[in-house]
């Protein structure tokens, strides 16, 4: 009897150790194991919103889980970019960061909830959006060379839109202005597409916007569209000139989106994260769905969107300097 109790006591230990063993490998089950929640500092409908949801189709499918996108705009991405920062370190949460809220928004608020070099880990850069100058189709312009002489003319009577103060489409306009030397009365909006309805309505006469919100509204005219910011045509408005070759030298602009996770989010995650990002974006559905909208698809590693962040922080930052653009306190 001692000799079975031995033994059965010996192969109790021998299981319970089995059952310690192999507690880290069910632990560490492979990301992600529920749905991801994909946050977008900006309201429905605009370029963000647009991009987002494309991404988030085609990372559910990678991933194997839901990517929900939920849009939490409001104070020109400081609060949904501030909930991304504060979100838990596991990979459940990421953000798509943009120009704004991470280039542009440390420049403006010295008082900014987030660091967006400290408070977030890189994980990918999704796309480059062309903008475009807009004007509703009363303002008597044809051309980007008639819109200066009107703009002149009527020195601060013309209004421009934006989605915000200190916007990326508020600062897009600031550089034209400034290289063109002209001045106009700015009209802020929250968002880009209230700003885009306002264009539409007549509310504003001018307006940058990005291409994928621009795109729709230009093809069945209910707006007008004279330049874009790149230095060329894109394929999708070939008719349409750059304002570098309209007169405007040296103009250049491009917004851009990428995801970041939360500081600390372990690295296995955001690899495996940069890995379906970069498969998404070279998926033809996904692909021809961004291009369609005018916005490149791109990829790279997490170090790449990192490098690329601090060299928008300093052109920004340039830009805010020369044009004289008020943060906020």
């Amino acid at each position: 009897m001692r000799v079975y109790r031995l033994r059965f006591a010996a192969q109790a230990f021998s299981a319970a150790l089995c059952a310690i063993a192999a507690l880290p490998a069910a632990a560490q089950a492979p990301y992600p194991v529920k749905p991801v929640r994909l946050i977008v500092a900006f309201p429905a409908g605009g370029g963000s919103d647009i991009v987002a949801r494309a991404l988030a189709q085609q990372l559910t499918d990678v991933l194997g889980q839901p990517v929900v996108v939920e849009n939490r705009g409001g104070a020109g991405g400081v609060i949904g970019t501030e909930l991304g920062a504060r979100a838990a370190p596991d990979g459940y949460t990421i953000t798509l960061g943009s120009s704004g809220g991470f280039a542009i928004n440390p420049h403006l608020n010295p008082r900014l909830p987030y660091d967006p070099v400290r408070d977030f880990a890189p994980v990918g850069l999704v796309t480059r959006l062309t903008f475009v100058l807009d004007v509703h189709p009363s303002v008597p312009a044809k051309s980007v060379k008639d819109l200066v002489a009107l703009a002149k003319a009527r020195a601060g009577q013309l209004n421009f839109g934006s989605s915000g103060s200190g916007a990326t489409a508020h600062l897009a306009t600031e550089q034209f202005m400034a290289l063109a030397r002209v001045r106009m009365t700015h009209v802020p909006y929250k968002g880009a597409a209230p700003a885009m309805t306002a264009l539409i309505a007549g509310e504003v006469d001018v307006l940058f916007d990005s291409m994928p919100t621009t795109l729709p509204h230009a093809r069945s005219g209910r707006i007008r569209s004279l330049a874009v910011t790149t230095l060329q045509r894109s394929a999708l408005m070939p008719q349409v000139p750059t304002l570098d070759e309209s007169g405007v030298k040296g103009y250049e602009l491009a917004n851009w989106m990428g995801i970041f996770a939360p500081a600390g989010t372990p690295r296995p995650v955001i690899e495996r994260l940069n890995s379906a990002i970069n498969g998404a974006t070279q998926r033809a559905e996904l692909r021809e769905r961004l291009s369609g909208q005018g916005a490149e698809p791109v990829s790279g590693t997490p170090e790449d969107l990192a490098a690329y962040l601090r060299r928008e922080i300093d052109k920004y930052g340039k830009l805010i300097r020369e044009a004289k653009v008020a943060g906020e306190g």
